[in-house]
């Protein structure tokens, strides 16, 4: 599945911005999707996730009650809405989606077979 990630930006602290991502060429309802964050110098970090069928998301610690991931498999999409944002939520953001079942785990990098290309988002006043 190829994926597109759009809808970064600039943004004021405490301000609000969602996020998309469109997949095309697989199954998109079947996968797992996922949300991660790299800023610069640093490693890849899980926001969240999301079963196929929405009934169940995880977040990262650091975006738990602020960040909420949601999505439309008839529009082969998964949103992130970013609320509350902070400085440090200043990174490229990536969408990305795996094959396998929802599980324990799904928070690294190598959990997810498919990624995108990444969108940025700049919280700053």
């Amino acid at each position: 599945v190829q994926l597109q990630a759009s809808g970064g930006g600039l943004v004021q602290p405490g301000g609000s911005l969602g996020l998309s991502c469109t997949g095309s060429g697989g199954t998109f309802a079947s996968y797992v999707m996922g949300w991660f964050r790299q800023a610069p110098g640093k490693e890849r970090e899980f926001v969240a996730a999301i079963s196929w069928a929405s009934d169940r998301t995880r977040y990262g610690d650091s975006v738990k009650g602020r960040f909420t991931v949601s999505r439309d498999n008839a529009k082969n999409s998964v949103y992130l809405l970013m609320s509350s944002l902070k400085a440090e939520d200043t990174a490229v953001y990536y969408c990305a989606a795996d094959s396998r079942n929802w599980r324990s785990g799904l928070t690294t990098v190598n959990d997810f077979d498919y990624w995108g290309q990444g969108t940025q988002v700049t919280v700053s006043s």
